[in-house]
């Protein structure tokens, strides 16, 4: 793993909890560093995703985490629910609510300005 994405993926990912956080969310990924191993799997991926699709739109970037959630089994579920592996976010873009949409953009943001892309 590139320390460059591992870099891009721990500052977005919280970077994007603390947004949460500031929004009243109450089921939050810890931080980086107590968070679990498939949560940074998932923040790498991300990265990884938007460097070989420097122009994706957070619609492209949420289908490629959806699609790699449904890979590690995760399903929708209006509850998250890391034991049972869901997530209320397993919806298409435009069915997110706006706060988990402006994360997908902070997300993309934070990954660009890190890459340079």
């Amino acid at each position: 793993m590139s320390k460059t994405f591992i870099r891009a993926a721990q500052l977005a990912h919280d970077i994007n909890r603390l947004y949460a956080l500031s929004h009243g969310e109450t089921n939050v990924y810890p931080a980086w560093d107590e968070a679990p191993e498939e949560i940074k799997d998932s923040a790498y991926a991300g990265v990884v995703f938007l460097y070989d699709n420097p122009t994706a739109t957070p619609a492209e970037q949420h289908d490629a985490w959806c699609a790699h959630k449904a890979a590690a089994g995760w399903s929708y579920s209006s509850v998250k629910d890391d034991v049972q592996k869901t997530h209320p976010c397993l919806v298409p873009y435009a069915e997110l609510p706006l706060q988990q949409r402006i994360k997908d953009e902070i997300y993309q943001t934070i990954v660009r300005a890190i890459l340079e892309i």
